[in-house]
């Protein structure tokens, strides 16, 4: 069997009962079951990749998310990751942004920009500016209020722990990620830097722009630089500042995604935490780390 077909369940809401197992298994035609975690994770080896329309209509509404990889090179030695809305829960500039009072007007360019309607450089800077004068204080309660996604911590530490470079590579602030890249065991981070006068931000920022493209070529950098082939990387992100550098990796992950970024991924997670990139490289759950 050259293909792996690995079904996660969303642990809160449902499991992967025998019916539904027996179901996938024909619609892939697929060897005998391997669990990677009880009623949560399990692998089918497969011959081909199954059609998407039998998937669907295997698993109904049911909470599953599906990856179809080959068998061959499943754990990737580079993880890049983007951090807002991925790694954590929030969107930063929006948290900065109702600091300011000025929320829903930097919310609404926010996502026009994750639905790629606007250029990301163009819509950074527009957003940076309305926050002039905000205060630096406003960026320690905005970071003592960041909360990581369920899954992250298990996601770094285990692949860490099996080897593999972990980054993060963010459209944000260096300011965030610094904290969160230290929180959570990331070897490197790479963002944009605010620029303030020792009081208030200045309503810019540091120049060039970290973009969709500085992402890809970050993910291509790194991946040279330890001597890991392409083929041999993954990428989590959610908008449409991510789309190269998930194109670029050789698993691209959409996570929670804008329809945008959903519909051009190979690979989505869309009911599951991120402990599911773990299990579509193969992890189980015994190695999991924290």
């Amino acid at each position: 069997m050259n293909y792996v077909l690995t079904l996660v369940a969303d642990r809160e809401a449902t499991t992967i009962d025998p019916g539904t197992l027996a179901a996938l298994r024909d619609a892939a035609r697929a060897g005998p079951p391997d669990s990677l975690a009880p009623g949560e994770a399990v692998d089918l080896p497969c011959p081909a990749p199954p059609a998407q329309e039998a998937l669907a209509a295997a698993l109904g509404a049911r909470p599953i998310d599906v990856f179809c990889l080959p068998a061959a090179g499943r754990r990737k030695r580079l993880l890049t990751a983007d951090m807002d809305s991925t790694i954590i829960t929030a969107e930063v500039i929006d948290e900065l942004a109702a600091e300011a009072g000025i929320g829903a007007e930097i919310a609404a360019i926010t996502a026009r920009s994750m639905e790629g309607e606007i250029d990301f450089g163009e819509a950074l800077r527009a957003r940076v500016a309305r926050l002039r004068g905000t205060r630096l204080a406003a960026l320690d309660r905005v970071a003592a209020r960041l909360r990581c996604t369920e899954g992250a911590r298990e996601l770094i530490a285990t692949m860490r722990a099996h080897g593999a470079v972990t980054a993060l590579v963010s459209g944000g602030f260096t300011y965030f990620t610094a904290r969160i890249a230290e929180r959570l065991g990331f070897a490197a981070h790479f963002a944009n830097h605010l620029r303030d006068d020792g009081e208030t931000l200045t309503g810019t920022v540091a120049e060039p722009v970290l973009d969709r493209d500085a992402k890809a070529r970050i993910l291509r950098e790194l991946a040279a630089a330890h001597a890991i082939p392409l083929a041999a990387t993954m990428a989590i992100g959610d908008g449409a500042n991510d789309l190269a550098m998930l194109a670029t990796a050789g698993l691209g992950i959409a996570f929670r995604a804008k329809p945008v970024v959903a519909e051009a991924a190979r690979a989505r997670i869309t009911h599951t935490s991120l402990r599911a990139a773990l299990f579509a490289q193969g992890y189980r759950l015994a190695e999991f780390r924290e």
